[in-house]
């Protein structure tokens, strides 16, 4: 019988993982009850997906507000820190501000607007265009700011977040002046000493700062690279990627992914005997259009996966073939000419009209928002995800 079902995505129910626990061994124990359990089998070319916060949980990479304060203080002793492009979230920055903030005398907090770099909103962009305001070019203090623009919630938190992180600054005993402005080179009319807060975007910000004379930029990206006073840390993106643990710490970005997920794939095929895909994955990449946030704050989609998910899809477009190649065929006759077509399709499409429409992303970033989405951010208690079928065509 025709096989009717094409690409399945299940959340597969783990234990809460502590700090020290074997999170491949859990991996691959879960997926393997789980098929159990629910009567499916695992096929070549399935996905197995772990979310990074529980890879990160396991491995105990946390670091303390102190910790993150002693990293700032020794990188920039006494100087007025420039804290430049922070995204607005309490789950992901504030506590990180906090160590900032511990770890300096005074802060000039420069945000973005009308907007931060992954869409969480100040303001709107229309009430930017009814005052008169060029965002590209003007600089406001927050007395200026007020004036035009009086005090904003976030449209889902219900936080004035230049009043949020200005409080959080001060209960730090830390000395704080807001500027919005979005030409990273503004914070040089305030300090020399910058540390660049963007995530995709500061390899640029850090060429400007330093082409126009700062004296010292390091991003999130160079803070807690290494050890401080016992913590954890990621060698490759710092506090990138950091969630809020508690209110003194945070979760980093976990290190050493390649090996957890080459673990799980051999001990899947020794049990199974089936080639499985295994990837890390952390944030989505796609846009919300009410909130307008597209929702990659981690670095990456996924910092570690196996050899089978490089690449790109190469796919063509079902519609594309129906109305012009085989816009003469119907039914039997037009099922077997686009099979056929799809059989024997080029090795690269791109370029091509017939590939035109189908998504042009990495395969990881793709499956790893599929797994995002899947699993959710609350309480549903899945952070291993199971893709079935994503490699299939309408051949198979």
């Amino acid at each position: 019988m025709e096989r009717l079902v094409g690409t399945v995505s299940r959340g597969i129910r783990a234990p809460i993982i502590r700090e020290g626990d074997d999170i491949a061994q859990i991996v691959v124990d879960s997926v393997l009850a789980a098929s159990e359990s629910a009567g499916f089998q695992l096929h070549d070319q399935d996905v197995v997906a772990v979310t990074e916060a529980v890879v990160a949980r396991a491995q105990g990479n946390y670091a303390t507000v102190d910790q993150i304060a002693a990293d700032v203080r020794s990188k920039f002793g006494d100087h007025t820190v420039g804290v430049v492009f922070p995204i607005l979230s309490r789950n992901r920055f504030a506590i990180c501000l906090k160590g900032i903030a511990t770890g300096a005398k005074k802060i000039v907090l420069m945000l973005s607007y009308p907007s931060d770099e992954v869409g969480n909103h100040l303001i709107d962009m229309d009430l930017v265009d009814e005052k008169g305001v060029d965002p590209y070019k003007d600089v406001l203090s927050e007395a200026k700011y007020r004036e035009l623009f009086g005090y904003h919630k976030h449209v889902f938190t219900g936080v004035d977040y230049i009043e949020y992180y200005k409080d959080l600054i001060t209960s730090c005993g830390c000395e704080v002046e807001v500027v919005l402005a979005n030409d990273c080179r503004a914070i040089l009319d305030y300090t020399k000493h910058v540390l660049c807060c963007d995530i995709h975007t500061r390899a640029r910000s850090k060429r400007l700062l330093t082409k126009a004379g700062a004296e010292l930029v390091l991003g999130l990206d160079e803070i807690m690279t290494a050890s401080v006073d016992g913590s954890g840390y990621n060698e490759n993106y710092g506090l990138l990627g950091s969630n809020k643990a508690t209110e003194d710490k945070v979760k980093l970005f976990p290190r050493d992914c390649q090996t957890v997920v080459d673990r799980i794939q051999k001990a899947l095929e020794e049990k199974t005997g089936r080639h499985v895909e295994v990837m890390v994955y952390g944030d989505g990449a796609f846009k919300d259009p009410v909130g307008k946030i597209w929702e990659l704050a981690d670095p990456v989609v996924s910092p570690a996966y196996t050899s089978g998910l490089e690449g790109q899809p190469n796919e063509v477009k079902l519609k594309y073939l129906a109305d012009n190649d085989f816009a003469d065929l119907s039914g039997d006759a037009l099922k077997e000419a686009i099979s056929n077509y799809i059989r024997h399709k080029d090795a690269d499409l791109k370029g091509q009209m017939v590939s035109q429409g189908t998504t042009p992303r990495r395969l990881t970033d793709l499956i790893g928002s599929l797994c995002d989405l899947t699993s959710g951010s609350g309480d549903k208690g899945t952070p291993i995800i199971l893709v079935q079928g994503y490699f299939d065509n309408y051949t198979k």
